[in-house]
């Protein structure tokens, strides 16, 4: 078997090709922007776009990256200042314990407390007379308070709270090494003053404590010293610029402004502080002992008064949570920064945009001039000036393109030159070709004829005014169809300009195709059914009413001629934009490639007979118009001739004829 053969398929639109006299355009869906055309955005304007987001993306990037750079730095460095200061913290904090532990210390290892011991030692000692001693030591050493125990636990001595006499304290374990324990925290009660002088509820003071025996044998003596932990302690510290210290005595079960102490005593908002507090108190429960819990918090609306929290839990000798210590670095210095950061890249950018103005004017001078010249000439030449050049004085690549532009054009003027000559050649060729097969079939008969009365004249004189009447009616017969074969081709050489006006299509299509009924289903004619499918609601459009009724009258017939067996007349219309669209379809023999691409050139035809003209004039029309026509077949599927006219040509349409 042999393989199949895929039948070509053709799809052919022409140009619009306009007559001297009469101006054209094509519509906007069916053709691209006219040469030299302003474009939408033009170079110059996407130069200076690349240039302005170049500079505005490289001057956000440097200063993104410097901000982080800078912001990430300030966090290191107050970290770093906030871990100094909390070691600080530390530092004094044992500092004043082993003080305190020297004092104390000092205090046992006194002669009068060595006396002390050593009376109390004895089978019956009398410790109310030493009621008063540990007022008299505190006072000394400048201590918040010192107690005396018996070695038992029992108070007898007390400078703070002279009626716990006798009472018992139950955490001055005697088999402790007080010595190597060292200093420790612990909750401390003193009393209070009322404003009229007289005593009121006690208050409780977060305290240093440090703790020494003393003694003959096996009966010794318990001296214990305290200082207590307040804004002094804090003003010891050496704080960095920027930095402050805050100590919360965690003395109550629920959050206590008094207890908050800064270095200059209370603290202002301290509600602020409180879910930083919560955090210390819920991370002591769990977090390793020293380990500290970071915030941030915002006093005002404002970032540069934020601030920077380490807080650092301060603990018992059981464990127990009794004050947070709190380190704070303010924010403003490294927003402050940012600000000057944002503030300098934003001048930066109005400079680099301005830069970016004046290096785009520069390139435009420099690359976009030169290619707009390019582009004009282009232009130029694309509506028929061949003789367009270009000068650019520069030896660079656009000077190289101007240099082959120049060199393109000239040898397009040329080549134009030569295919105009042989164009005309060709037509007049055509032209010779066609009028004379026209002349062909009618000149033959007048030679017979006029031959016929020569024989006549000169072989039956009797007879020859019977054969002079016949030639005669034959010679003009002939005479008469040399008439309207001349009067065809110049019908189609002065074809008159459109006279525009309201054109309602669907009318236009069914009068023509109305005139052909009598063909359509005529006696011994084959069959042809006709289908209109017609766009309700559709615009008129200014045209010419008779010449488009000309024109689609040629193309019913041309498809009455291709459907010689008969066959389907198919006929649309339909709004397209700002135009409409009529479509011819038949169902006959259909159309080569070839035939497709020469179909609307003047005196080509397909058929045995004809002058090949009407397919021509349809175009003409159509072009007229400022239409577009194409065809679209395949053999032995018929064709479709489509037109696509605009609704509204442009004014200057018809030039006046001179």
């Amino acid at each position: 078997m042999q393989p199949s053969i895929p039948q070509a398929r053709c799809r052919v639109a022409r140009p619009v090709a306009p007559r001297a006299g009469v101006l054209r355009f094509s519509p906007a869906r069916a053709s691209p922007a006219a040469p030299g055309a302003e474009p939408d955005v033009t170079f110059r304007v996407k130069l200076l776009v690349i240039f302005l987001l170049t500079i505005i993306l490289s001057i956000s990037l440097v200063a993104w990256t410097v901000s982080g750079r800078i912001s990430r730095r300030f966090e290191e460095l107050a970290a770093q200042r906030s871990a100094a200061l909390v070691e600080q913290f530390r530092i004094e904090f044992a500092r004043r314990g082993e003080e305190l532990g020297r004092i104390v210390g000092g205090l046992a290892d006194a002669e009068a407390t060595l006396r002390m011991a050593i009376e109390l030692a004895s089978a019956n000692p009398d410790y109310s007379l030493y009621i008063h001693d540990a007022r008299g030591l505190a006072r000394a050493h400048q201590l918040a308070f010192v107690e005396m125990l018996e070695s038992n636990g029992s108070v007898f001595s007390s400078s703070h709270q002279p009626n716990r006499f006798g009472l018992k304290n139950e955490w001055a374990d005697p088999a402790l090494d007080w010595t190597a324990e060292g200093a420790f925290l612990m909750r401390e009660g003193f009393p209070s003053e009322r404003s009229d002088g007289s005593p009121g509820p006690a208050r409780s003071e977060l305290v240093l404590v440090a703790v020494r025996r003393v003694g003959v044998g096996e009966k010794k003596i318990f001296i214990i010293g305290g200082q207590v932990l307040d804004a002094s302690f804090l003003n010891s510290l050496v704080l960095p610029e920027g930095m402050r210290a805050l100590l919360y005595r965690d003395l109550q079960p629920a959050f206590s402004p008094e207890q908050l102490l800064g270095r200059a005593g209370a603290v202002a908002q301290p509600q602020k502080l409180v879910p930083l507090i919560e955090k210390a108190r819920a991370g002591a429960a769990t977090a390793p002992a020293g380990a500290a819990v970071t915030d941030t918090v915002r006093w005002t609306d404002a970032d540069a008064d934020a601030e920077a929290f380490h807080a650092i839990p301060l603990r018992g000798r059981a464990g127990d949570l009794l004050g947070v210590m709190l380190a704070g670095s303010s924010r403003r210095e490294l927003v402050e920064t940012q600000r000057f950061i944002r503030q300098m890249a934003l001048l930066a950018g109005v400079v680099g945009v301005l830069f970016a103005l004046a290096l785009s004017w520069w390139s435009a001078v420099r690359i976009t001039l030169p290619v707009e010249r390019l582009a004009g000439a282009a232009g130029r030449v694309a509506a028929g000036d061949w003789d367009a050049r270009v000068y650019v004085g520069s030896r660079d690549e656009i000077g190289a393109l101007a240099d082959a532009f120049n060199q393109m054009t000239r040898q397009l003027a040329e080549q134009r030159e030569r295919l105009l000559q042989a164009e005309r050649v060709a037509a007049w060729r055509e032209l010779a070709r066609r009028l004379a097969h026209e002349l062909k079939n009618p000149l033959f008969p007048l030679q017979i004829t006029i031959e016929n009365l020569q024989r006549a004249r000169q072989q039956r004189p009797e007879q020859f005014d019977e054969v002079f009447r016949e030639s005669t009616a034959t010679l003009l017969a002939e005479l008469d169809n040399l008439k309207t074969i001349v009067g065809r081709f110049s019908e189609f050489a002065r074809m008159p300009a459109p006279n525009l006006g309201a054109v309602d299509v669907n009318d236009m299509v069914r009068n023509a195709v109305r005139l052909f009924e009598g063909q359509f289903s005529g006696a011994g004619r084959p069959q042809i059914e006709t289908s209109l499918h017609l766009e309700e609601d559709l615009p008129p459009i200014q045209a010419d009413r008779d010449l488009l009724h000309r024109a689609m009258q040629n193309l019913v017939l041309n498809a009455l001629d291709a459907m010689a067996a008969g066959g389907t007349l198919t006929v649309r219309t339909a709004r397209i934009g700002a135009g409409v669209r009529i479509e011819v379809t038949d169902t006959g023999q259909g159309l080569t490639r070839e035939e497709c691409e020469r179909l609307f050139t003047p005196y080509y035809t397909t058929k045995q007979y004809g002058t090949g003209l009407g397919l021509a004039i349809v175009q003409s029309v159509v072009s007229d118009h400022a239409g577009r026509i194409s065809v679209q077949s395949e053999p032995g599927a018929g064709a479709t001739f489509r037109i696509e006219l605009p609704s509204q040509p442009p004014p200057q349409l018809v030039a006046p004829e001179k």
